[in-house]
């Protein structure tokens, strides 16, 4: 599939997403935000890709934010639609799929960016990546989730600064308050990115999916966790990666998983 904003290549079971709008730095509007959806929804589909790595253009911005013209004459009842598809489509898909995702943070993520990469399953981050919720200076809130999984990633008293203040945060920072994983060079980003997603890829694609169930659960209202991870962990008996994976260690060789 071609895609206008977006660039999506698969390679040694690794399909990398890339946001391509340069001269915007790579703002999201509703076009890239449909078209990410349908890249996001095609790899989860592909049997050969075991992992994603969104990332951005350039050496600027991963995602600098939302495409604010888009929507600054928008009513409250406009307001509310915007942030509800938004989230449907894309962000709370991307945390809840089944193939793992990897943000490469390569510049600013801004507001809509770093809702953006909150929603992907882990980040990392280049030395002179910036990170922010900004969007109280032009009064209004984050609308894709950045309330929700900032708390949940760095505590709700940093979240509360951040927001409030609209500041940003360099990429030790976010180490260090851990809202990424890693931080590498710009030139490593991508190729680090890679080696991670190769050592996922060595395990079972079924469990994995399974795993990120279990995990997500327990960030959801109503929802016990631990009953979820029993219902999975019991649900991996009946699959075919768990007979090949405990015969594999039983006769000592490397598993060979078909990924059902």
């Amino acid at each position: 599939m071609s895609y206008a904003n977006i660039l999506s290549e698969e390679n040694n079971s690794i399909t990398t997403i890339t946001i391509n709008r340069p001269s915007k730095l790579n703002a999201l509007n509703k076009e890239t935000i449909n078209e990410l959806h349908d890249a996001f929804k095609e790899a989860d589909l592909d049997k050969n890709t075991k992992v994603i790595i969104v990332t951005g253009s350039g050496e600027k911005a991963f995602v600098a934010g939302a495409d604010i013209s888009e929507f600054a004459n928008y009513n409250i009842e406009e307001g509310k639609i915007l942030a509800a598809k938004g989230q449907e489509l894309l962000f709370n898909f991307i945390e809840n799929l089944s193939t793992p995702v990897i943000a490469a943070i390569n510049g600013f993520a801004l507001g809509g960016g770093l809702e953006l990469a909150m929603a992907c399953h882990f980040r990392m981050a280049s030395d002179h990546a910036k990170m922010g919720l900004p969007e109280v200076s032009l009064g209004v809130i984050p609308g894709y989730g950045g309330t929700q999984r900032l708390p949940q990633l760095v505590g709700k008293g940093r979240a509360m600064e951040l927001i409030m203040t609209a500041g940003m945060i360099d990429a030790d920072s976010a180490l260090s308050y851990g809202l990424v994983n890693h931080v590498t060079t710009q030139e490593e980003l991508l190729p680090f990115c890679e080696k991670i997603a190769g050592k996922i890829t060595r395990n079972s694609s079924v469990a994995i999916s399974a795993a990120i169930r279990a995990v997500n659960a327990n960030f959801k209202d109503g929802v016990n966790g631990f009953n979820t991870e029993i219902q999975e962990f019991g649900n991996c008996f009946g699959s075919d990666d768990f007979t090949e994976g405990t015969k594999a260690f039983l006769e000592k060789r490397k598993a060979d998983f078909p990924g059902k």
